[in-house]
């Protein structure tokens, strides 16, 4: 691993680092931002994975998120969206490729040898951090996420509920399967059997298993994908006819933007560490 540049922020080190994946094949980026608590001894881990276009630099710049990580002592990891680099399969538009992981391991050509975030932020991610940071390792983690990172979050804890102790969103992209987003990016990276895209889609995984947390779920009603995209309701209902504890805030005057973000997103960090500390 190494160290691109570390800057103290809130009585913490806020740090950028890269490293080369076995799961994407490529040089990654990430940023992780140590609560001064970490001096001290190891520290839960809150994962935030970022939506369509963005790095690992957008959360970390623009959330606002360290100052309330500081208090509660939670260390946070911001992973890039997808593999980087000349090597990487690319296509144009700013929805798939690079940039567009979905948090999936893509099992079609030319996607399948870089494109396997899911492995990546499951698995060796926070191997790495458990090895380079003072964390409290497995079962002292929690993810949360943005658009496409608010898909990757719901879909990693419920697929593996007993790896991610909270899970929550902000304006997430619930059923994927049923929007334009997932309906271009999945046959790309999955094939077309639809058995496979349900294994990564919030709304159809609900109906087979439910996270034993609450989730909770902020969206903006002045958001311009709402009602095309995210489609927040499909998931409020699966929620509900399945027993999933949900909460649902839906927010007037909000958009898509980190302004929104921004707003609630000491909500979503002391939600976090109720679960890891409680």
């Amino acid at each position: 691993m190494k160290t691109l540049e570390e800057k103290v922020s809130f009585g913490g080190i806020n740090g950028f680092y890269e490293h080369e994946s076995d799961a994407c094949g490529c040089t990654m980026r990430f940023a992780v931002y140590q609560p001064p608590q970490a001096k001290e001894g190891p520290v839960p881990v809150v994962t935030f994975l970022s939506g369509l276009t963005c790095t690992a630099d957008n959360f970390t710049t623009k959330a606002g998120a360290q100052r309330v990580a500081a208090e509660l002592g939670l260390m946070l990891v911001m992973p890039d969206t997808s593999p980087r680099g000349d090597q990487v399969p690319d296509e144009e538009g700013w929805d798939f490729g690079k940039g567009a992981g979905f948090y999936v391991d893509a099992t079609e050509e030319p996607w399948s040898t870089h494109y396997n975030m899911h492995s990546y932020v499951t698995r060796e991610l926070p191997a790495l951090v458990d090895e380079h940071f003072p964390t409290q390792g497995p079962g002292y983690r929690s993810v949360f996420g943005h658009s496409m990172g608010g898909h990757g979050a719901l879909v990693l804890a419920l697929q593996a509920p007993d790896q991610w102790r909270s899970v929550s969103a902000f304006s997430p992209i619930v059923a994927p399967m049923r929007v334009p987003w997932g309906i271009k990016a999945f046959p790309k990276y999955l094939g077309e059997d639809r058995a496979t895209w349900a294994r990564h889609d919030a709304t159809a995984l609900v109906s087979e298993r439910q996270h034993p947390t609450t989730i909770l779920i902020d969206q903006g009603l002045a958001d311009s994908f709402l009602d095309e995209q995210l489609k927040p309701e499909l998931f409020e209902d699966a929620c509900a006819a399945h027993g999933q504890a949900l909460e649902l805030r839906r927010h007037e005057g909000y958009d898509h933007s980190y302004y929104f973000i921004a707003t609630f997103v000491e909500d979503h960090l002391r939600h976090h560490a109720a679960h890891l500390k409680g």
